[in-house]
């Protein structure tokens, strides 16, 4: 099964909780990953089972990026908060360099999230997939 990583920044939560209320039947089809608080918001709030991993400014982001390096994940959607500063700035930059590197499709923004996700329910991550 295909493994999608869910992380939010703190003022970015709530936008998560609602696309993935939405997506809820799509994004049920995959195996889910997503940092400590986030994943107990997707199981409480939206009825997701969901892998724990660590808070990301406790190496949560860091663990997920491991995984994307070695083909852990499938995708990632990372609800990033632009305008305020993060404590923990070089494992949120590590994760999004990774995804680039290694060519992990990567939503940073609701709009992003809403064009990559059906290309993964289709089951194609690849150009053909979009437009």
């Amino acid at each position: 099964m295909r493994r999608l990583a869910l992380i939010a920044h703190d003022n970015k939560k709530v936008d998560l909780v609602a696309w993935a209320t939405y997506n809820r039947d799509a994004l049920a089809r995959f195996a889910l990953i997503a940092t400590h608080h986030t994943a107990r918001l997707m199981r409480d709030k939206v009825g997701l089972e969901v892998e724990e991993v660590l808070p990301g400014p406790q190496g949560g982001d860091a663990q997920i990026a491991a995984l994307a390096a070695t083909g852990g994940i499938d995708a990632a959607f990372f609800f990033v908060d632009p305008l305020a500063a993060q404590p923990h700035d070089p494992d949120i930059r590590a994760l999004l360099r990774v995804c680039n590197v290694h060519n992990v499709p990567l939503a940073t923004n609701l709009a992003t999230a809403d064009l990559i996700i059906p290309a993964l329910a289709a089951g194609s991550t690849g150009p053909e997939a979009v437009g």
